[in-house]
């Protein structure tokens, strides 16, 4: 069911376009959330997600790069505003890789303690994005789509947190908690 803010005969002048985005109410528009950049640490949590306001979030990473080669970059979910993020094997991944040497392959596992977000094979300066669907919505599992690029490889896939519940904090990290450095910015889509 859309909310319509304007009235309107179902065709928007760009006037009308014009006013729905300056007031926030044009749909599929961005708002962002909050950004961190972490210089040397293994975590960066995102606290304040507006999981009630927004059906599907956008993780948006730029210039990551891993203190140490072969280190993944990673998201778990909390259920109690970052007091605690799920850790155990409620994940499900499933992801395609490929590199500039023409390696290609794929991972799956229906048990792992984190979403895959990034991961790096060489220790190079990496970028992607990931959106999470359905975070505030107890009835419904999270679940994610992503794609990173990197110097010399890019991979794709999605993951599943398999548990029906309110998601309130996303936590972004190392999962061998070596430290890192990068920009991560936390957006919300507006529904259309």
């Amino acid at each position: 069911k859309i909310k319509q803010s304007k009235k309107n005969n179902g065709v928007l002048t760009v006037n009308e376009v014009a006013d729905l985005q300056t007031d926030g109410s044009w749909g599929g528009s961005l708002e962002l959330i909050q950004s961190q950049t972490i210089s040397s640490g293994s975590t960066m949590n995102f606290t304040s997600i507006k999981e009630s306001k927004y059906d599907i979030h956008l993780l948006q990473a730029k210039n990551c790069e891993s203190s140490s080669a072969n280190t993944s970059i990673s998201v778990r979910l909390s259920n109690d505003g970052g007091s605690s993020y799920e850790a155990g094997t409620s994940y499900e991944i499933a992801l395609q890789y490929g590199t500039e040497g023409g390696t290609f392959g794929g991972v799956n596992s229906t048990s792992t303690s984190y979403m895959q977000f990034m991961s790096d094979t060489a220790n190079n300066t990496r970028g992607g994005y990931m959106y999470l669907y359905t975070l505030g919505n107890s009835a419904k599992y999270s679940f994610s789509t992503y794609q990173q690029m990197e110097e010399t490889s890019m991979s794709f896939g999605v993951s599943v947190y398999d548990t029906a519940e309110t998601i309130n904090a996303i936590q972004v990290l190392t999962t061998n908690t070596n430290a890192w450095t990068g920009t991560v910015g936390l957006y919300g889509i507006k529904q259309i």
